[in-house]
Parts: structure tokens; sequence; C-alpha cells
């Protein structure tokens, strides 16, 4: 029998799932992760993705999380999320629909290039000046 960790997903709204899960696979904010029993501690923001959860006896489960935060202890993985739907309960056509909607208004955004490019060298700015201080304040 495979080794199994409690986790629990839970929403502003509902607990969405809890139970033995083998193996949990979700996107955090410096990439994809995958969880097993006997992970290491870990806290860390969720990107809007699936999290796809094999649970006891192989059986696949997939939620949607749109942000939260994940935290993994010895025995436990529980999941904080803003928004936890189950991919049976996501309609298809809504989804596709939003999505055309957002690539239309970053194609819009783009045509002011020269405010984009002028974020980031600003954004760069900054990232170097607030570097330089702290340098100079622990130094």
């Amino acid at each position: 029998m495979a080794m199994t960790v409690r986790c629990d997903i839970v929403s502003a709204e509902e607990k969405v799932f809890s139970g033995l899960v083998e193996l949990m696979v979700c996107t955090g904010e410096m990439g994809e992760l995958g969880i097993r029993p006997g992970h290491a501690p870990l806290l860390t923001r969720l990107s809007p993705g699936p999290l796809h959860l094999v649970k006891q006896h192989g059986k696949k489960e997939f939620i949607y999380v749109e942000g939260g935060y994940l935290e993994v202890q010895p025995n436990l993985i529980t999941v904080l999320a803003d928004t936890a739907l189950r991919a049976n309960d996501l309609d298809e056509a809504a989804a596709s629909q939003a999505k055309e909607i957002a690539e239309k208004q970053v194609a819009q955004s783009l045509a002011d290039k020269e405010y984009a490019e002028v974020a980031i060298q600003l954004s760069k700015a900054l990232g170097k000046l607030r570097t330089i201080r702290q340098a100079k304040n622990n130094g």
C-alpha cells in the first residue's frame, strides 16, 4: 500500500476536499510543486491553476484554485484558496469566453508599448536602489 498524507483544501466558501493523498501537484509562485508524504515543511503562495490529487488507492481528482496558500507539514497538506472548484464544476464555455476577452484586453494594452517599457525601466531602477540602500544599512 502506498504511503499517504492528509490533505485539506478549503476556500472562503466551503471545504472542497478532505482526505488522504499519495501525491498533490500544484503551481506555486515559483513554479510547479509535487508534494508526497514526508515532504519538507513548506509555505508558498499558489498561482491560479489546477491542483492534481492522487488520492488513496490511486484515484485522481483535479481542483481549480484561484490564488491562496499551500502549507505542508509532516502529516498534513493544507490549501487555503481564494476560490476552489472541482474540475467537473467548471464551465468550459464560460472559461473559453473569459480567456478570449482577456487576450483582447492584453493585445490592446500592448499597443501602448512605450508605457510598458517605461514601467519596466522604473521597476528595475527601484529594485537597484532598494538593493543599494539595504547593502549600505546592513554593511
